[in-house]
């Protein structure tokens, strides 16, 4: 019986914690400035990593949305093409058992049903929050992305991890889930891991979740359209179908 309580008052928080998104996501959506005083804000600097994006955002059917998405062509962490009529930006922690839900359940149905079709882009976003693994496990992301390997090793990370629990990642774990993925210079991926050269990119896309209100993970915007947590598949393809209908 404690047990069901326990489990029962984990889950309230939950519920809770998405309330708190989705309210401070809809905020920055209504109040955000217009694209035009966006673009007269100063940029941030180039984050220190090959495969952080510096090039121009593309505009897309529905031009281009630089608060949030970026469209940059030769992304290592996207998904599709770059100028696809609908954009899932994705925020989340490797440490996640949410995000690994979404990984697992929902993202093969959306790469089979849209990416692959040309109708939508997924964009990664790092936002490691549950501590120093979180940040080891998001270089190493980086690090495999270097070696054009960043969603073989998110999904080998993802299909590892505990369904309620944070998972625990040692280096020892990301190395392996690095030689699962296929990443060819092991050597190359544990200096990346172990060394700080990603961490700008990194503390950048943290920056752009806690601007938009985003205080956890797994948190989506679908063509600016905030969708919380490891929802139903159902809930996305809705999402996603309706965004299209707008097109």
């Amino acid at each position: 019986m404690s047990g069901r309580r326990e489990n029962v008052k984990k889950d309230l928080i939950f519920i809770g914690g998405l309330v708190v998104i989705a309210a401070a996501l809809i905020a920055y959506l209504v109040i955000r400035p217009s694209d035009d005083a966006a673009s007269a804000q100063p940029a941030a600097g180039p984050p220190a990593t090959s495969q952080a994006t510096d090039a121009p955002a593309a505009d897309g059917a529905g031009g281009s949305h630089p608060a949030v998405e970026r469209r940059q062509a030769g992304d290592p962490l996207a998904l599709g093409e770059v100028d696809a009529p609908v954009a899932l930006v994705v925020f989340s922690d490797f440490r996640c058992p949410f995000c690994a839900k979404f990984s697992r359940d929902t993202e093969p149905e959306l790469v089979k049903r849209y990416v692959d079709a040309g109708q939508l882009r997924i964009e990664w976003r790092d936002f490691p929050i549950f501590g120093p693994q979180s940040m080891a496990a998001a270089r190493a992301g980086r690090a495999a992305a270097e070696q054009g390997k960043f969603w073989e090793f998110s999904r080998a990370v993802y299909a590892a991890a505990p369904e309620r629990s944070k998972a625990e990642l040692t280096d020892e774990d990301l190395i392996g889930f690095a030689r699962q993925a296929g990443v060819a210079d092991i050597g190359r991926f544990t200096e990346g891991m172990r060394g700080d050269r990603f961490d700008a990119a990194i503390n950048s896309d943290l920056a752009q979740g806690t601007g938009i209100g985003v205080p956890s993970t797994p948190a989506f915007l679908i063509n600016d359209v905030p969708l919380l947590g490891a929802q139903p598949t159902e809930d996305f393809v809705r999402a996603i179908d309706g965004a299209l209908a707008k097109r």
